[in-house]
């Protein structure tokens, strides 16, 4: 019954228009766009704390200027387009938990009825944050632990504290119980690497020893995966990546559809609409909100051509090639 707060009939028939498009388009590889974005994803902040070795922002690989969502801004995003939202992701790049109205943008959500996520390093998850987070009725937190002990979590966590991420983890699990809330779900995301993947087993016990809900084991992103094959896992089953003609590629067969595009706005801190969230850098910009209504932008000619270019010939796109939609690893 939880989810029915964020049901209404405005929003089944737009999501329905959204399906019965892009099956269509599918079909005639014609861009045919008749409904409003579904979910959301926002960036509060591109600002870090860590140094993530494969993170564009962590190794600071990306030229993108640096800062903060303002919340004349978010209001504006959310008022836009929250008739339509069944959920969103307040999250792209960056730490969101720095942002310093961040519990504001998750209770401004909330209050609109859209179920909301966010995903964090885990660092920030103090007492008194926690009692804020459950306040803000944030539905879901993915925390990143990629290790057990700290000489493994920081290969890839750069300037990361296992300890402190735990603590919180157990001091926000504890509160739920507390205040008898089941929400957020507490979900611990586990990047597998090649120095990493034989903790598997452990970081499934230690989840379940700190009130997580639920333990993702998740395949990494790798740039540059070639230079990089001492980061792949031993075991196939844990790696999107497959050696194909000398080369490590994608497992991906890079089929020409993707339902995010038709389906997801992403906005940056700054008001930049992107296709997706592994534009990280940036690339294709459709527009910014400051310049154009979101919806404009929407169902603008430049994203239609975006879209016809998935229907057609979606391996040419460079932000495809790391994509995992539609694998099932």
């Amino acid at each position: 019954m939880y989810w029915i707060r964020y049901f209404s009939l405005i929003k089944f028939f737009n999501a329905f228009k959204i399906l019965i498009s892009y099956f269509i388009s599918n079909v005639c590889k014609r861009v045919f766009l008749w409904g409003k974005p579904i979910t959301l994803t926002v960036e509060p902040t591109n600002y870090c704390n860590l140094h993530c070795t494969e993170c564009p922002t962590g190794n600071n690989s990306s030229n993108r200027e640096k800062g903060y969502l303002s919340m004349p801004d978010y209001k504006n995003i959310i008022d836009t387009l929250s008739p339509w939202l069944f959920y969103q992701m307040i999250y792209f790049q960056g730490e969101p938990f720095l942002h310093p109205q961040i519990f504001n943008i998750i209770t401004y959500a909330h209050q609109q009825k859209i179920y909301t996520c966010t995903s964090t390093n885990g660092h920030f998850i103090t007492k008194e944050n926690a009692e804020k987070i459950i306040e803000s009725g944030l539905d879901k937190i993915i925390i990143s632990v990629d290790g057990v002990n700290q000489e493994t979590y920081e290969k890839y966590r750069k300037g990361g504290e296992l300890q402190k991420v735990i603590s919180g983890i157990k001091i926000l699990s504890n509160l739920k119980k507390k205040y008898q809330t089941k929400h957020p779900k507490i979900i611990i995301q586990f990047l597998v690497f090649q120095f990493n993947e034989h903790q598997i087993n452990e970081i499934k016990s230690l989840g379940k020893s700190i009130g997580a809900n639920k333990i993702e084991i998740k395949t990494a992103q790798i740039e540059s995966v070639n230079d990089k094959l001492d980061l792949l896992p031993l075991n196939n089953q844990y790696s999107r990546y497959a050696s194909k003609n000398n080369q490590i590629k994608i497992k991906n067969k890079l089929k020409n559809r993707c339902f995010r595009i038709w389906s997801t706005l992403v906005t940056t801190w700054k008001g930049d609409v992107i296709p997706c969230c592994f534009d990280k850098n940036t690339d294709h910009k459709m527009g910014n909100m400051h310049k154009n209504n979101l919806l404009q932008i929407w169902h603008s000619s430049g994203f239609n051509r975006f879209r016809y270019q998935i229907l057609t010939n979606r391996k040419k796109i460079k932000i495809c090639n790391n994509c995992t939609s539609g694998l099932h690893i």
